[in-house]
């Protein structure tokens, strides 16, 4: 799969809001969308926004979504048909299973400071689930699953500087945190409500489906 590795916050300003690409620094005043605020888009002079057709409109959903989660095409639609397959509302069983890629619910732990940092620390082999390592990032974890670190100081080193750099993080009820181990369970599934993201999901089904 082709990794871009172009500029994060061009990603933002192009959806024209905060998609938490680089983390903290998102919440600081260098964010890319606040110095950018009036022309958002990107580029030098911004992107002239017009009105959107009823297309344009569902691909930028789609578009928020897959970049939110740092996913290539190919690799979102797998995510997509899968959930087709399963009973419920579409959308928000596409949205369960996104959160619960292993890069995700490391970064909603709090081990890493972006969903970038966390597939990093995972490739690198620092990742262990069920007293494994797993080196891939869209592993796709279950109720009762848990998470810890390789035996080594390196990996408790750089997850605990994460976590004492944010101390007043606030993990979401569907994952318990041990921050001494440090290590984290899976105690239940993802709401809607835990995606922190602001997106139409079943404009993403419309366009998916089309």
């Amino acid at each position: 799969m082709g990794r871009y590795l172009g500029s994060s916050c061009k990603h933002c300003r192009r959806e024209g809001m905060k998609l938490m690409l680089k983390g903290g620094r998102c919440e600081t005043g260098k964010c890319a969308v606040e110095k950018h605020e009036r022309t958002m888009g990107p580029g030098m002079h911004g992107w002239r926004r017009g009105r959107s057709s009823d297309y344009g409109v569902r691909l930028r959903e789609k578009q928020k979504v897959k970049r939110y989660y740092g996913l290539g095409e190919k690799q979102f639609m797998r995510y997509f048909h899968k959930a087709e397959r399963v009973k419920g509302d579409t959308g928000q069983v596409l949205l369960e299973l996104l959160e619960r890629r292993l890069d995700n619910v490391v970064y909603k732990a709090n081990f890493a400071s972006s969903r970038k940092a966390a597939r990093q620390l995972i490739s690198h082999g620092h990742v262990r689930v069920n007293g494994r390592k797993v080196d891939i990032a869209d592993f796709t974890l279950k109720i009762g699953d848990k998470i810890d670190l390789k035996d080594s100081a390196k990996s408790r080193e750089l997850v605990k500087t994460q976590l004492s750099s944010n101390p007043n993080y606030v993990v979401q009820g569907w994952l318990q945190v041990d921050p001494e181990r440090p290590a984290a369970t899976v105690v239940g599934l993802p709401s809607r409500d835990d995606v922190q993201l602001v997106v139409e999901e079943h404009l993403v089904v419309e366009f998916c489906s089309r």
